[in-house]
């Protein structure tokens, strides 16, 4: 549940950051002629873009059959990967995203190409929608059929939550800044894309796929057990595991250095290069 509330709060907050750029835009703007009703559609569809990709992945899972097993598992490892790449074009445009989403919805304007506008917004949409989608589904695929209902309220509440926290921000940084939020988001996504990765080992370990080497490797149960409520909600937003296996802390270790690796090297780039 924790992890679906996270994920949906956090793409709900940036897919609203993008329709309220433009939306704004198109507000103080003399040349708006009708050009929100454009805006608007085109995050309809943007949304039923998402919602197609959401019914394509099931559907693909349905299909594969006796190696769905292999297919869940390769998205959740999917989905870790989307995590860590959303952090670093983030990081390369989050400072330029206002000015960039300006400037193209001006460019459509001058030309009055409404349709332009809709594209713009669409695709827009669909990006926050098909990280979102593909999140989702990494996360439903390792979870139970009694999680479920959990997750679905959590979905619920991650959109509530975030039409309150983009009602925060939007008062100009008195409670809570976007810089702010975006930098303990920031640490929270790859501490989550840490837990989708484990999670995608901890099945191919299952599968016997990979060896475990020594399994487990200690036992923390006493301290956090990864069982309990709190544990649980421990190990699914960071990866923990009271009984891990070598193979599983090796992986771990590892996502964390590459993680230190891409920040370095995304750090060391020139700023016309990250932006690129």
């Amino acid at each position: 549940m924790g992890q679906v509330l996270f994920i949906v709060w956090r793409e709900s907050v940036e897919a609203m950051l993008v329709v309220g750029i433009l939306h704004a835009w198109l507000s103080h703007n003399a040349a708006d002629s009708g050009g929100k009703r454009w805006l608007w559609g085109g995050v309809g569809l943007g949304l039923v873009l998402a919602a197609l990709l959401a019914f394509g992945l099931f559907a693909a899972a349905e299909l594969l059959g006796p190696h769905q097993d292999a297919f869940q598992a390769g998205m959740v490892f999917v989905a870790a990967a989307l995590i860590v790449q959303m952090v670093l074009w983030m990081r390369a445009h989050g400072r330029t995203l206002k000015r960039e989403l300006e400037s193209g919805l001006a460019a459509n304007a001058e030309r009055n190409n409404w349709w332009g506008v809709l594209l713009l917004v669409a695709i827009a949409v669909a990006r926050e929608g098909s990280e979102a989608v593909v999140f989702l589904y990494g996360m439903l695929a390792s979870a139970q059929g009694s999680e479920l209902g959990g997750m679905a309220l959590g979905g619920v509440l991650g959109f509530v939550l975030a039409l309150l926290t983009f009602w925060l921000l939007q008062l100009g940084g008195k409670y809570l800044s976007w810089r702010l939020f975006f930098r303990v988001t920031e640490i929270m996504l790859l501490l989550l894309a840490a837990a989708l990765f484990i999670s995608g080992v901890d099945r191919l370990q299952s599968m016997e796929l990979l060896p475990t080497l020594i399994d487990p490797l200690w036992d923390s149960s006493a301290l956090v057990d990864d069982m309990s409520p709190a544990g649980g909600v421990l190990a699914a937003l960071t990866g923990y595991r009271a009984h891990p296996s070598l193979t599983s802390l090796l992986a771990y270790g590892g996502y964390w250095l590459l993680i230190a690796a891409l920040l370095r090297w995304r750090h060391r780039q020139p700023a016309g290069q990250r932006a690129a």
